[in-house]
This record gives C-alpha cells, structure tokens and sequence, in this order.
C-alpha cells in the first residue's frame, strides 16, 4: 500500500499559478494520448494530473518529464474538462524552480510582485556603489563617453564578479535538481555519463525540434529560435566588446560587423519577443495562461533590448539624457543576466539537464 500524504500549501500555490480546476481532471487520458512529445511508457501529462490533484510535491518536482513538456498546448485544446494540463506543467517547472534557487531569497524577490521595489532597488544601489569606489558618480561633461561614466574595468570587472558568484551560488541548486531526478529513478540504470547525455541532445537544444511536433502553437518554435540565437549573438558580441575595451579599440563604430551583428541580434529579439506577447495577449486560451513570472521574463528582455538600442542612438547623437538612459540599460542587464537563476530565464538550464538526464536513461 502506498501512502498519499498530500501538500496542501503546494496544490494551492500550483492552482494560482496555473488558474487551473485541478479537482475537475477524469483522468480520461485525452492530454497523454494527442502529445507527440509524451514516451510511449508511463506518457505525461495524465500522470502528473493526478499527482497535481492529490497535492503530491516530491513527485512533481523531481520529475524529468515536467521538463519534456514544451507547453505546446495540445493537451489543453483537447481537454475535455477545460482542465489545461499544459499550464499546470508549466505551473510546476515554476515551483520546481522557485525551489531549487539557490540562495533561495532570489527566487522569492524575482517571482512576487510584491518584491519588485526591491527587486529594482537591489541592482540600483549596488551599480551606483560602484559607480561610487570609481570615483564617477556623476555626469561626465564633453560629448557622450559611457565609459568616463563607466569605466570599463570597473563595469567588466564588477559585473563579471556578481555574475560569477550568483552563479556559483545557484549550481548548488542546480546539482540538487540532477541529485534528486536520479533518486527518482532508483531503478533506472544510466546508459551514457552526464556530458555524452548533454551532447546527445544538442540537436534538440539548438534546433528547437520539438516545437516542431506541436500542432496547437505554429509560431513559437519561430519566436523561441529568434530570442534564442538573438540572445546567443548578443552574448558573443558582449564578448568581443569586453575584449575589445580591453585592446582600446572601442567604443565599435556603426559600421563594425560586430556592431552590425549586435544589431541584427536585437531586431531578432525584439521580433521573437514581440511575437510571444502578442499570441499570450490574443490568444490566451491556445498559448496559455500567463503569470507574473512570464511577464517579468518578457518585459525585461524587451527593455533590456530596447535600451541597448536606445543608447547606442544616444551616444551617436550626444544625447543629454545619455547617461540615465545607459544606467537604466545596467538594470535591465541585471534583471535578465544576473536575476536568471531565479527568474523564469533559468528554465533553460533545468530544461536541458532534464533532457540530459532522460537521454541518460533512455527515456525519450
């Protein structure tokens, strides 16, 4: 006999967050059987169903398949009960990561509305505290230089620094979510190490090829490859601007092809996001309920691109308001780069460990 001792406090926070009758599922089997993504043995979402609606938190949150989700929203079209099964996964990978963020007081000041004034204030102290030991907390006078503002060793180095630590920090957190699929899998005998497992799946990852199975939502394989491969240029310009700083060859002219690719990368972004805010705001019922930890993702990484946009215009056209807007860009990096372990942005790490992990045990 096994015993069921549900987590009220759990289903309840699942229920918010999903919007979702949890109590009303028959257990028809309806989502398991139109997902093209579900394994042949034990498919979800039914079984994760039942465990929603009896509260059962350990099995939810240690669970790789919550992870092969890609919210198509195929089971939900079909739902016969209107029970959503494709928000309710994608409910639990917020809880799941909501309670694998380490140190955990990020994962509550990123994901509550409540903790936004602290959540902006946070990066705004600290950046104008650098800005402070820099000796440049004021505004440079002469034509826009971000970097008499800015120093470049002092933004590299400092940002570099917090994002490190963050991270390392969060790892332990990380390798609890790997820890704890393996303990739900006692039986399971791993056919590959962990790194052949995440090599494995790199087509997947960098194809977004499961997006493709889906029937329910055509556009978001489009829109999740142009803010992924938007973001991944993004980052390799950032890395060539740092080197660049270092070499004193910059700030980049207009005409630099890296400047050229950083601003190919924003249009992407701005496309891709623009296209996942405008299907949740349309079309609520087929790309899924959204919450605030959706939101918050969406927004910031518009701003964020926005901003950068912005201020390269500023500095090209000496705007007097230059330096507040290239302040107000720092923030918008923090809120995507240095928040990601606790914002909704982390799923991209979960998920591909998930993914790893059931390639491991020949789950696909």
């Amino acid at each position: 006999m096994i015993e069921v001792v549900p987590d009220i406090a759990f289903k309840k926070a699942l229920r918010r967050s999903s919007n979702a009758s949890l109590n009303e599922c028959i257990q028809c089997g309806t989502c398991s059987v139109v997902c093209s993504l579900a394994p042949d043995e034990r498919p979800f979402p039914r079984k994760e169903m039942i465990w929603a609606a009896w509260g059962m938190r350990d099995k939810l949150l240690a669970n790789p398949d919550v992870w092969l989700c890609h919210q198509c929203g195929d089971c939900t079209t079909y739902c016969p009960r209107g029970v959503k099964p494709a928000d309710v996964l994608s409910s639990v990978r917020l809880l799941s990561y909501r309670h694998y963020v380490r140190p955990m007081f990020l994962g509550t000041m990123v994901n509550n509305p409540a903790w936004l004034p602290v959540a902006l204030l946070f990066p705004v102290i600290i950046i104008a505290a650098i800005l402070l030991l820099a000796g440049t907390l004021t505004i440079p006078e002469g034509p826009v230089n971000y970097s008499a503002f800015f120093p470049h060793a002092w933004l590299n180095g400092s940002f570099t620094f917090i994002t490190l630590l963050t991270y390392g920090v969060a790892s332990i957190g990380f390798v609890k979510f790997w820890n704890d699929l393996k303990s739900a899998f006692p039986g399971s005998n791993p056919t590959s190490g962990f790194w052949k497992s995440l090599w494995q799946v790199k087509g997947e990852l960098l194809l977004h090829s499961k997006f493709g199975e889906c029937t329910a939502q055509r556009s978001r394989k489009v829109a999740h490859l142009l803010v992924f491969y938007g973001f991944v240029l993004l980052l390799l310009v950032t890395a060539y601007a740092i080197v660049a700083a270092v070499t004193h060859n910059y700030p980049l002219t207009l005409f630099n092809p890296f400047k050229v690719l950083g601003n190919v990368a924003a249009l992407m972004l701005t496309i891709g996001l623009s296209i996942m805010i405008i299907n949740r705001l349309t079309d609520p019922g087929t790309y899924g309920n959204s919450n605030y930890s959706d939101w918050l993702l969406l927004l910031s990484f518009l701003l964020l691109t926005i901003s950068g946009i912005v201020v390269q215009f500023a500095r090209l056209q000496d705007w007097g308001s230059a330096y507040y807007l290239y302040f107000f860009h720092l923030v918008c990096v923090w809120f995507v780069i240095i928040y990601l372990p606790g914002s909704k942005f982390v799923h991209l790490i979960y998920r591909t460990l998930a993914l790893a992990f059931a390639n491991s045990i020949g789950r696909r």
